[in-house]
């Protein structure tokens, strides 16, 4: 039973990790054909509009698929199907009316939330207004399937939700540039940003139909399914209701703090550096690379980690609802070494080729975007781990626990951004960089002493960090070897970082195999490793 919970757990990470994977990298491309049309000062314009957006975000939808998910798995587990059902309509009037009415404070009174030198960000900030209100609903969907171990329909709502966005975002704000302002200039910026947002919301559009249609055709499943639960239902939607808001309150106010940092962050940036009389042109092209070119890297394995979180949280409820303490730590075990295995090494490989990578996705970008890769690729480490611990503290019903965790780290970080741009405001944006770092640590700390104390997790720290850390130390030597070696040979910086990076996979494979001593058996569990042990049968490193 154990094995097959575990392969459970492992296929449905699969495919939210690939799906997380496809989604990132997509909307990586797309921001460098919308970069080159909007122009750093329009990139920052969008980073400050989509931080704030990301902040009311969290009011009406981040939080809904992971409650949702909580509340409905337990229900499930205890094969209480008419409560399940019950719950998920209450979750769907909740998210519309939080979600209609976060919308409507965000075009009311947008203009309130942003810094006084950038209201320029406005008018994109209010192009998402409709789109905070379609993801409360979506969410709900979202979290409803994965409450079931079925982690395929929010995959592929995802993909498609990135591949609308970066079409529509590239052509509505070249549209709106072209038909507002074909003279180019500050103008050009505004409207390039608002178009950048208008995508965004046509990408969740396409994502809550998809869902919608999945939901339709299984429609007559889930009515048999309760049609044949006898089980006396005495909750009433109000008990259901006042549960979601105990159970969703403190899990918005935690991915409250875990995300809002950037926006605070961003506020604080801008008035502190608005202080000390650097022109705010320079703090939004500044900010805009950051926002633009260095976070959405880093943001492709730290998507892997929140998959790995989402198929991992329903499986520990579960076991942890029926009081199964050891399995659910096996679990949480599994789960951080699934994220170790492939966050470890896109460290490496993103401090060690960080020019080069920028270089070639992002051509348009000063050195500044590469800089900040070379030094706060770490952060892929650190974040990922927080947000795993975040997430277990979650799943065990610790809300409160990880409210108050994150809430010490949000003020760590803003106290640590506030006295290095006050003290040194050379620093400029690296400081952003650096104080989120900051906070990821603090949280990471305080999370595993939770952890401990609630749920007696005990890390696997050779299996989990430090066998992945000594294979991908060799591998980022010998990707930067190859990736130089090409670009002398050839002088084009897109073969060499493609050879590279693929000699890098396979020799952390490689090694990371012959380190860890791993047998087939456990490999086998990992994303894809059957897939991984046919190959290294193949090239004789599994005999």
């Amino acid at each position: 039973m154990s094995e097959q919970k575990n392969s459970n757990l492992v296929r449905n990470a699969s495919v939210l990790m690939i799906a997380s994977i496809v989604s990132r990298v997509i909307g990586l491309l797309y921001r460098r054909p919308l970069g080159e049309i909007l122009g750093s000062v329009g990139l920052g314009y969008y980073g400050f509009a989509s931080n704030l957006y990301s902040i009311l975000l969290l009011i009406s939808s981040y939080s809904i698929p992971m409650a949702t998910s909580k509340i409905i798995s337990e229900k499930l587990a205890q094969k209480r199907y008419k409560s399940a059902e019950k719950i998920f309509k209450a979750s769907m009037i909740y998210a519309v009316v939080v979600g209609g009415v976060t919308a409507l404070f965000c075009w009311f009174f947008g203009s309130f939330l942003l810094p006084v030198t950038q209201q320029n960000a406005l008018p994109a900030l209010r192009a998402l207004a409709p789109t905070i209100f379609l993801s409360a609903i979506l969410g709900v969907l979202r979290g409803y399937f994965q409450a079931h171990r079925t982690m395929t329909p929010t995959s592929i709502s995802q993909i498609l939700e990135q591949i609308m966005n970066a079409a529509v975002s590239i052509l509505a704000a070249w549209l709106l540039i072209r038909a507002m302002a074909p003279g180019g200039g500050h103008n050009a910026a505004v409207y390039g940003a608002m178009g950048g947002t208008i995508g965004t919301g046509a990408g969740v559009l396409v994502g809550l139909l998809f869902m919608g249609f999945v939901y339709y055709v299984n429609r007559n499943y889930f009515r048999k399914r309760v049609a044949r639960d006898k089980a006396p239902d005495k909750e009433t939607y109000q008990d259901i209701v006042k549960m979601l808001v105990i159970m969703i309150t403190p899990i918005i106010f935690t991915s409250f703090i875990y995300n809002c940092s950037a926006y605070l962050d961003s506020y604080l940036y801008a008035a502190i550096q608005g202080w000390h009389g650097i022109k705010d042109t320079l703090v939004t092209a500044s900010y805009g690379e950051y926002s633009n070119y260095y976070v959405p890297l880093v943001g492709i394995p730290l998507a892997l980690a929140s998959a790995s979180t989402s198929a991992m949280m329903p499986e520990v409820s579960g076991k942890y609802a029926i009081n199964r303490i050891d399995e659910a730590n096996e679990q949480v075990n599994q789960t951080l070494r699934l994220s170790m295995f492939i966050c470890i090494p896109a460290m490496v490989g993103l401090t060690v080729l960080a020019y080069p990578i920028m270089g070639v996705l992002f051509p348009s970008a000063s050195t500044l975007a590469a800089r900040l890769l070379l030094t706060g690729s770490v952060f892929v480490v650190t974040d990922s781990f927080s947000i795993i611990t975040g997430g277990v503290l979650q799943a065990i019903g610790k809300q409160n626990t990880a409210l108050i965790n994150a809430g010490i780290s949000l003020l760590v970080n803003l106290a640590s951004l506030a006295a290095m741009l006050v003290a040194l405001p050379g620093l400029d944006i690296y400081a952003v960089m650096l104080s989120n770092i900051v906070f990821s640590v603090v949280c990471c700390v305080l999370n595993i002493y939770s952890m401990h104390k609630y749920l007696g997790t005990r890390h696997e720290i050779r299996k989990t960090y430090v066998e992945p850390l000594i294979a991908s130390v060799f591998m980022g030597a010998i990707a930067w070897i190859i990736y130089y070696l090409i670009f002398m040979i050839t002088r084009r910086p897109f073969i060499g970082l493609l050879i590279a990076v693929l000699a890098a996979v396979l020799v952390y494979l490689i090694l990371y195999v012959i380190i860890s001593k791993i047998k087939e058996d456990e490999l086998r569990k990992f994303p894809m490793g059957s897939k991984l042990v046919r190959f290294l049968q193949l090239i004789r490193i599994f005999k």
